[in-house]
């Protein structure tokens, strides 16, 4: 009786570990993705952190909110530098894995900060510290002293670090339209996109608008940005006749921001969207790489990971 006694205990002790660890995962997801940009590697993290949750002692732990959050993020610290040694690798450019933060919102119910695509790419340029700190004081407002605790660091170092990367954050970004103009820049690019529409395109474009195509190396892109109103121009023409031959378009919520989800014969095969001034697109990031897209796909469709026409932007 002692020993089922025991059973039953652990087994609560379990379940209270698991109830527990459900009601932070929103935010440790929401810290792992955006430090690692990536949905399937944020996914693979918070496992992590679960598997570690529940083989620890936890009755050493007064605070599992904050214990947890510890984990995460210095997980994610070591897996943002074996990602960034990837990415040194990565055929043509990189480009955030996109997440669908409609069926998600919880994602970017405390703050959208750092979950915009021009964002997490601005983020790429920072140390895996620095990263850190901007993302646990300006996406959840945590205080400078539990940063401090979290890095391991004291707190006016903390401070500098969060000051440094907000600045090169804020020097590097133009203020974005708003939602509203982005959408509406959105489909006005893919409208002039599908039928080749060189003047209308340049007319969207901030004057150095830059285009990255990210296939991995899984499906044929351009392995180069393109910059440049007139060449990105040129760039979307040319290939306007063959990659939108019956592509079918739908609307999703990624990131916070519109995106196009193109898809042919019932799968997604691209995930497509501008970043905007008011200078006009400063960016087009046409997302293409099928592993960053099974996510998108089963969420548009509920298809597996598509086949992709070998020609596209």
């Amino acid at each position: 009786m002692a020993v089922e006694g025991q059973g039953e205990m652990a087994v609560a002790d379990l379940e209270q570990a698991a109830a527990v660890f459900a009601g932070v995962r929103p935010r440790l997801f929401g810290i792992a993705y955006r430090m690692l940009a990536s949905v399937t590697e944020a996914e693979d993290l918070v496992q992590d952190v679960w598997l570690r949750w529940q083989a620890y002692d936890r009755a050493k732990v007064d605070d599992p909110a904050a214990f947890l959050a510890t984990t995460t993020t210095r997980l994610a610290i070591n897996a943002t530098q074996s990602a960034r040694v990837r990415r040194e690798t990565y055929l043509g450019p990189w480009l955030p894995e996109p997440v669908d933060t409609a069926a998600d919102p919880s994602l970017g119910a405390e703050r959208a900060e750092a979950l915009e695509f021009a964002v997490l790419l601005l983020l790429e340029r920072l140390s895996p510290t620095e990263r850190a700190a901007y993302v646990l004081r300006e996406a959840f407002d945590y205080p400078y002293r539990q940063i401090a605790d979290i890095l391991e660091l004291n707190e006016p170092a903390v401070r500098q670090l969060v000051s440094r990367a907000r600045k090169r954050v804020l020097i590097a970004r133009r203020t974005p339209v708003t939602q509203a103009e982005q959408r509406r820049l959105l489909t006005a690019f893919v409208a002039a996109a599908r039928s080749g529409d060189m003047t209308a395109l340049e007319e969207l474009f901030a004057a150095d608008v830059i285009s990255y195509s990210d296939g991995g190396g899984a499906v044929r892109a351009s392995r180069f940005p393109v910059v440049g109103a007139e060449r990105v121009a040129k760039y979307v023409r040319a290939f306007a006749s063959r990659f939108w031959a019956g592509v079918e378009v739908a609307w999703a919520s990624t990131n916070g921001q519109t995106s196009a989800l193109l898809s042919r014969d019932g799968q997604v095969f691209t995930v497509l969207t501008v970043n905007a001034s008011d200078q006009g697109i400063d960016q087009v990031l046409w997302m293409m790489n099928p592993a960053k897209l099974i996510a998108m796909s089963t969420a548009a469709e509920g298809h597996d990971s598509p086949e992709v026409d070998s020609s596209g932007p």
